[in-house]
């Protein structure tokens, strides 16, 4: 199953970002279940994460989202999880 992660940042926490940044990117590869992923923008700064999820359930999007290191340090304002369904690319 696909799930798309859209999570906005607290305004201001640009360095709380930068400061995680290597900890959710080593998160993502250790974990094997992003299909694929980037952060949102305004102009040149990053503002939010878009995350394709492939697990077998919204609960394991749930998990993933949860221990995700920008959500464990209080990055995001809001997390939504929408069940994807993939039909270009």
């Amino acid at each position: 199953m696909l799930i798309a992660l859209i999570a906005r940042d607290k305004p201001g926490a640009l360095q709380t970002r930068l400061d995680n940044r290597s900890a959710h990117l080593a998160y993502i590869e250790e974990t094997g279940v992003v299909s694929q992923a980037g952060p949102l923008l305004d102009g040149d700064a990053m503002i939010g994460s878009l995350v394709i999820l492939e697990v077998e359930d919204l609960a394991a999007a749930q998990s993933w989202a949860d221990n995700d290191p920008y959500a464990k340090a209080g990055l995001f304002q809001s997390v939504e999880l929408i069940p994807w369904k993939k039909v270009i690319g």
